[in-house]
């Protein structure tokens, strides 16, 4: 008798150490931005989609070329997710309701030319939007860590096998 609680305990201890890792009993995101994030077309075989994320955990993946999905994919993020794309995109976000270019001629000055350019935008009911265009051409090094930063974004999201360059069709 005393063997079978201990075993009942043993697998309660177990069972609780694992559902501590799971993600879909992670505690939600009460409040957050909608962030949506398109990657433009280049002179090439760039991937070109747009994605939004919500802080419900709901995301939406619309392919535009050389991606492996058809058309409109449902994606969810768990809250860790979110909170890590959010966390990540906050130290580029300009200051509310205002949009921030960083392009040739505009925040930069070393460019390269056939690279696709990005667009961020975060918003929330009680505040104006706020967005952030980048063209991946800029070279200027104060730029590298937002260009790590966006190729960091399908694996952040688990969304990379979705946008990874498809044939040419």
């Amino acid at each position: 008798m005393q063997l079978r609680w201990m075993m009942i305990f043993a697998g309660a201890a177990l069972t609780a150490g694992c559902a501590a890792e799971r993600p879909e009993l992670e505690k939600p995101v009460a409040a957050g931005d909608t962030i949506r994030f398109s990657a433009g077309p280049c002179f090439g075989v760039c991937p070109s989609y747009s994605l939004q994320v919500t802080p419900d955990g709901s995301g939406l993946l619309e392919p535009e070329r050389f991606t492996t999905v058809p058309g409109a994919t449902r994606f969810t993020v768990t809250p860790a997710q979110y909170r890590r794309f959010r966390a990540a995109l906050a130290q580029f976000q300009p200051p509310a309701g205002t949009v921030k270019r960083i392009s040739h001629g505009e925040n930069c000055t070393r460019f390269a030319t056939d690279m696709p350019g990005y667009t961020i935008e975060w918003t929330r009911e009680e505040r104006p939007a706020t967005r952030l265009e980048f063209q991946s051409g800029c070279m200027d090094p104060n730029y590298g860590k937002l260009r790590a930063t966006i190729a960091a974004i399908p694996r952040m999201l688990d969304i990379d096998a979705m946008v990874k360059p498809s044939a040419v069709r």
